[in-house]
């Protein structure tokens, strides 16, 4: 039975570690190049009024600059445009220099007709993520910082009137919340581009003060959009390599609403197509460049400054970060081209055209008759090895048999690809014309292709169902795709939930040449820009994970999409099979955060069933046991579900409201897409395997200090039922709570956790002492009990034995046997103190960084706790199993924990900072056993 559990245990363990494992490590290599700096980069800092020195005596802002640049701009005489960066959790202001670097070079070379001025913030690498309490106090420094910037230029030519916005991580947030301020206007803010921020709630809801910053910052983006409808929003996120704060956190809550925002993963933008990680996202070179390009591109050149118009700013931040056809951003291009007479024409009746180009001495065009193939085929597609960004395909309106005058530019219908740029235009949409025409320019020593083809959509659109959740990749959907073409699209049926995710595998065959040509696999996912793109040279084995970072939206109906740009000579076979190691980490990935709820859960149920043990045969079973028995998925999940489903009735809500019981967590995850079948069973099941182990080490631990302690000290004996509360200890809990009020409660509670540890272990090693005497002396009395009275003997931890001794009395036995029901349920419950201890760390950590400022954590979000924990922990450290037996509160101190398991989990997950509270009520309940 024990070792079936513990194997069964050791399961559930090494799932969740296989899930983390798929997070941390199986991803995409990092493929980011690295921004260098041409010149050494400095940080001039700028000078802040004496009044916001002193109200913010932690922060500073500096202007960024490189060599002959920096120099120049000491006397603060500015003439670019204004952008400020902020950093985000621990991040240095010195992050700015990739930006400001790379913009620094366009300017120089462009002979610096437009350039920008990167100034970047200071906040002392707070830990914002971490603790929430001073997200308000970096807002209005920033606010501050604004007006600062703006005053250094109000004797310019060309002063700007507002600033660009770059944030990093909670910078963003930080950013977004300055709308929130009552004194703040809106059009001091034009532009903002934030950089794997997490605005839709915090990586780890560790305190209210986090939620509420949270709550308030998306709440006012939802309900006054009209604040924001001037304001330009890029949010870019960075992929499955960033796992500390996902992608789907980076979507900008009410996107629908803002026409003037948008979102997308890097993986996704135009001449980027890498993932990136938390921090490369400020110094991978392909995305700084996008963005550089699109400051570039958002200069008016009247003002010399970002333009105003919102409508021209969205029109370019998509130009570089979704679709990007290849050429230079034009507001308005010309949508006729005349077209040079006087090259050679060439015309190609045929449904597929490839032409090789190399040395071309003259220009050329091919053209393209529509009547006839308007009667066969619905599409054209056609696409370019030649990267450059000049107009390549047009459209004719009138021409004769032989030649076209003017041509409909369809270039800018084109689109990039790592190796080609690609058009695919449906015949039905330009029903006006009457050729298609492929422009060749004279190059020399260049060598490019260009193909064409005229095909149906259905011969090239595959549906292919995925496997099911429970296939395990056991079984797998394959699909063939015979026909030679140059592009096809595979439609993913049915693949649209975060929980999934799947292994496609793409297996080209080609006939025999002597060039490998390459094929470009999309996954496309039309209800969010996140696609990811892999180059493979064919024939090859290629294999590709699909997983999502946002689910479809219910009023969705579009598919998610493979596309194969293909080699024309090459047949394909596509399998996709479900990724049960990529499953478990989707379920990490979304949820890692709510683990420590569903371990507390567990905990508290062992702990319950402990109690319960002690008063119907009073005996106190181990923790592993106790856990086995009572930590029962059926006894908390069932519960929380009825309620999510009954608060679907507003009956039920109305009386959920009138007992002024906070929103339901499970509720809040169904509306973020996040709540999918069997979530929650999946994490209670991960959270029992990890507390069981987590049992079964913190035992071992356990033996090996009081080895430790064994050592270094001689043991005093079994303690004696003392008083609960002594003068000594009062003073001790009298100290502890000033400690916790005029510092940081996190550390009072640390102070207390390893006070109680330490006894634990004391306790630990006396038992352990007692047990050994006691077998002993039994052994030795049936071996030798006619002079049992005048030998003694030692034991095993070399402890004497006396005559009296020899021969254990009940009462010695059964003193012993309370110390150790005593011994097992103070385990159980400094299990519960260590997940206490590790939820206030990070206030603790923040804390404790920034102590030089000030020795008062204000404000405090463990200052209730601890006090309330210094405040019993004399009584809670002293407890013993015979009080509890004999309390009147006995039987309800066994019964809580189970609703209070259930309450864990129903209000914890989206807020971490109310788990504890649910701890320490049980413990509570503990100490009022032990007094009344």
């Amino acid at each position: 039975m024990g070792g079936g559990a513990a194997l069964f245990y050791g399961a559930l363990a090494a799932l969740a570690l296989l899930g983390v494992r798929d997070v941390l490590f199986l991803h995409e290599e990092n493929r980011c190049s690295m921004t260098y700096m041409y010149e050494y980069p400095e940080y001039l800092k700028i000078k802040l009024p004496k009044k916001i020195s002193r109200r913010y005596p932690t922060y500073e802002l500096y202007l960024y600059g490189e060599g002959n640049y920096a120099e120049e701009n000491k006397n603060l005489i500015l003439t670019g445009i204004p952008v400020l960066f902020l950093p985000g959790n621990g991040g240095s202001y010195k992050q700015v220099r990739s930006l400001g670097s790379i913009a620094l070079r366009k300017a120089e070379d462009i002979d610096f007709k437009y350039h920008f001025n990167f100034y970047t913030v200071n906040f002392n690498e707070e830990l914002v993520a971490l603790y929430g309490g001073s997200l308000q106090r970096q807002t209005r420094f920033v606010h501050e910082c604004i007006k600062v910037i703006l005053k250094l230029y109000k004797d310019q030519e060309y002063a700007p009137k507002s600033v660009v916005i770059v944030g990093h991580s909670m910078g963003g947030l930080v950013a977004r919340a300055l709308l929130t301020l009552k004194n703040f206007k809106p059009e001091l803010i034009n532009l903002l581009i934030t950089q794997a921020t997490p605005h839709v709630a915090p990586v780890m809801p560790l305190d209210k003060y986090l939620t509420d910053f949270y709550t308030a910052v998306n709440n006012h983006w939802i309900l006054k959009a009209q604040d924001v409808r001037n304001l330009t929003t890029l949010s870019v996120a960075g992929g499955f390599r960033d796992y500390q704060v996902r992608s789907g956190l980076a979507f900008l809550p009410g996107l629908s609403q803002h026409s003037s925002a948008l979102f997308v993963v890097s993986s996704a933008v135009p001449r980027t197509w890498v993932s990136t990680d938390h921090l490369s996202i400020v110094w991978c070179k392909e995305l700084i460049l996008a963005t550089i390009r699109a400051f570039f591109d958002l200069i008016d050149e009247n003002t010399k400054q970002i333009t105003e118009d919102p409508k021209k700013r969205m029109l370019v931040l998509n130009h570089h970060f979704v679709r990007y056809p290849a050429k230079f951003f034009e507001e308005d291009p010309e949508t006729f081209t005349e077209l040079k007479g006087t090259l050679i024409w060439i015309k190609i009746e045929s449904s597929k055209w490839t032409y090789k180009v190399y040395n071309e001495s003259d220009g050329k065009y091919f053209m393209f008759p529509l009547s006839n193939h308007r009667k066969t085929y619905s599409h054209v597609h056609c696409q370019s090895s030649m990267m450059d960004t000049n107009s390549w395909i047009y459209g004719c309106l009138n021409s004769s048999s032989s030649m076209c005058w003017e041509g409909f530019d369809l270039s800018w219908k084109a689109e990039l690809l790592p190796t080609v740029k690609v058009v695919t235009l449906k015949l039905q949409e330009y029903p006006s014309l009457s050729n298609l025409v492929i422009y060749v320019p004279a190059i020399n020593g260049n060598k490019f292709t260009l193909d064409c083809e005229f095909f149906k959509e259905d011969s090239r659109t595959v549906q292919l169902p995925v496997t099911h959740l429970f296939s395990f990749g056991l079984s797998s959907s394959k699909t063939v795709l015979n026909s030679t073409g140059l592009i096809y699209n595979v439609q993913l049926q049915h693949f649209d939930q975060i929980y999934q995710a799947f292994k496609i595998y793409i297996e080209s065959h080609c006939h025999p040449r002597k060039e490998r040509k390459t094929s470009v696999y999309r996954l496309h996912i039309p209800w969010s820009h996140e696609d990811s793109i892999t180059v493979s040279k064919v024939p090859s084995f290629t294999e590709i994970s699909a997983k999502l970072h946002i689910a479809q939206p219910e009023n969705d109906s579009t598919v998610a999409v493979l596309n194969i740009y293909s080699s024309s000579d090459c047949q394909y076979e596509v399998t996709i099979k479900t990724s049960f190691s990529q499953v478990l980490g989707q379920v990490i990935r979304f949820h890692s955060a709510s683990l420590p709820v569903y371990i507390i859960s567990n905990v508290l149920l062992a702990y319950g069933g402990q109690l319960s043990t002690l008063l119907s045969t009073g005996q106190c079973s181990d923790f592993v046991l106790a856990l086995a028995k009572a930590a029962k998925p059926y006894k908390v999940d069932p519960i929380v579900n009825i309620v999510k489903f009954l608060l679907g009735f507003n009956w039920f809500k109305d009386l959920w409201n009138v007992l002024f019981l906070p929103e339901l967590d499970a509720v809040v995850l169904n509306k973020q897409d996040m709540w999918f079948p069997l979530v929650s069973l999946i994490l209670f099941l991960f959270g029992t395997g990890i507390a069981y182990w987590g049992g079964i080490f913190f035992s071992s631990v356990l033996r090996l200090l009081s080895s430790l302690w064994l050592s270094l000290t001689r043991p005093p004996g079994l303690p004696k039922d003392s008083k609960l509360m002594t003068l000594r200890r009062v003073f001790v809990a009298i100290l502890l709570v000033f400690v916790s009020w005029t510092t940081c409660g996190a550390f009072a509670i640390l102070i207390i956790y390893l006070h109680y540890m330490f006894k634990i272990v004391k306790l630990h090693l006396n038992v352990r002492i007692e047990q050994n005497v006691l077998n002993m002396g039994q052994k030795h009395s049936k071996e030798t009990s006619y002079n049992s009275k005048n030998k003694t003997v030692k034991n095993c931890d070399s402890a004497e034995i006396s005559p009296e001794a020899s021969s254990a009395t009940p009462t010695t036995t059964q003193a012993i046997d309370n110390v150790v029901n005593s011994l097992k349920i103070h385990i159980t419950i400094i299990n519960l103190l260590t997940w206490i201890v590790l939820l206030s760390l990070p206030s603790l950590i923040y804390w404790f960084k920034n102590l030089r400022y000030s020795i008062r954590l204000d404000p405090d979000p463990c200052r209730t706790t601890a006090i309330i924990l210094v405040s019993t922990s004399g009584i809670l450290m002293n407890s013993s199993t015979v009080k509890i037996k004999s309390s009147k509160l006995s039987k309800i101190a066994a019964q809580v924990p189970l609703p209070l398991s259930v309450a864990v989990v129903a209000f914890g997950p989206m807020h971490l900072y109310r788990v504890p509270y649910f701890v320490i009520f049980s413990l509570l309940l503990h100490v009022l056993c032990c007094i009344v």
